[in-house]
């Protein structure tokens, strides 16, 4: 596990140019635009933000998002909540279903002073929490995509009585990653919202507090015009943004504050392709983009202040080479890259491609290497 806090680089000392490729680029000014978006979005619909921190997995752009101090996180990882604990973090939300082997770190947490909530969605799982008395909310499935509970069952209720400290419901739209128009995104905010709320009326009819109706998606929180009966909202691809993101209209690729710099190392010019030294292990084998109306293959190619190349792609990638190809029928042609040439790969899925990566070398609209910001790893 790696955490830590930024450390400071004299602004002179080192730039894009001479970093050691492939590695990961954050810019700082765009996470800050990024966040100031959504927390104006969701304070103007009077719900909490609480921020998941598995897309970046970084104290430092927590604290940004939290203008340097603590606030309600979520978590994808116990490695995380530790990190996040160490630093003094308190309100820790733990949403991926609970492992009953894993509930003596949640334990260890929780008597550090950590609120530390977890998410189950079976009777199994809540035995073995009522057991450690340790608080959950229940998941609910608001469209199929993944796990949970529906929220008219009698699973709910008998869940919440095996229970018996229920802190809430939680709901998550992952079908809102392919949703491609306003009215879509908009129509699956309102059945998350609708869904969650009604599961937490059913509980607090049969006597359960049920104080939290936690929903969100980076997608979902964007789209949302009414959180009526929701108390917080949870998103975490937001800070760093994506192609994904960008292909459904929740962004744009100027709002994508995550790069990779590669170098160029050699050329296939009867192939059309020019090779680098970023492949999958440097932007992940997310394909995310391979299934909406526009195919970014595995990202967008930009040059190293940040400005899209047009028609480039990276089409291909090896476990350490990256092949650059121009757009198919794009009749464009292969722009001029010789070796040594250093660029810019804007990825599919920001947290795949963040997850190869130690640390993000952070700028602010420029080439200067400000920062580094270590990531905390494992599980």
């Amino acid at each position: 596990m790696t955490t830590g806090t930024a450390t400071a680089v004299a602004r002179a000392e080192v730039t894009l140019d001479a970093v050691p490729t492939p590695c990961a680029v954050v810019d700082r000014d765009i996470v800050a635009a990024n966040a100031a978006r959504l927390r104006a979005h969701v304070a103007g619909l009077g719900v909490a933000l609480r921020p998941h921190v598995k897309t970046a997995k970084s104290l430092d752009v927590a604290r940004l998002l939290f203008d340097g101090g603590t606030g309600p996180v979520t978590v994808s990882t116990l490695a995380e909540a530790e990190a996040f604990a160490d630093a003094g973090f308190r309100d820790v939300l733990y949403a991926v279903g609970i492992a009953p082997d894993k509930l003596g770190r949640v334990t260890a947490l929780r008597e550090r002073g950590v609120d530390l909530v977890v998410l189950l969605d079976s009777a199994a799982q809540a035995r073995a929490v009522a057991a450690a008395g340790i608080p959950a909310l229940i998941e609910v499935d608001c469209d199929g995509h993944r796990g949970g509970v529906l929220p008219e069952s009698a699973e709910l209720l008998a869940i919440a009585q095996t229970l018996g400290d229920v802190r809430g419901v939680l709901t998550h739209a992952g079908e809102s990653y392919y949703a491609y128009t306003p009215e879509a995104l908009a129509a699956a905010a309102e059945e998350e919202r609708r869904v969650a709320v009604r599961a937490a009326e059913r509980l607090r009819e049969a006597g359960f507090a049920a104080p939290v109706v936690s929903v969100g998606s980076t997608p979902t929180a964007h789209a949302a015009t009414d959180l009526s009966g929701v108390t917080e909202v949870r998103a975490g691809n937001f800070v760093f943004f994506d192609l994904v993101m960008a292909g459904i209209g929740v962004c744009s690729p100027r709002d994508i504050a995550l790069s990779v710099v590669t170098t160029v190392i050699g050329h296939r010019p009867e192939k059309g392709w020019v090779l680098t030294d970023a492949g999958w292990m440097a932007t992940s084998r997310d394909r995310g983009t391979a299934a909406q109306p526009v195919d970014q293959g595995y990202g967008l190619v930009a040059d190293l202040d940040g400005t899209l190349i047009p028609d480039l792609l990276m089409s291909g990638a090896s476990q350490e080479h990256g092949t650059l190809t121009t757009r198919a029928g794009s009749g464009a042609d292969l722009p001029d890259l010789p070796v040594g040439t250093r660029l810019r790969i804007l990825p599919n899925h920001a947290c795949a491609t963040a997850a190869q990566h130690e640390a993000y070398q952070v700028v602010a609209g420029s080439r200067t290497v400000e920062a580094v910001w270590p990531r905390v790893r494992g599980w």
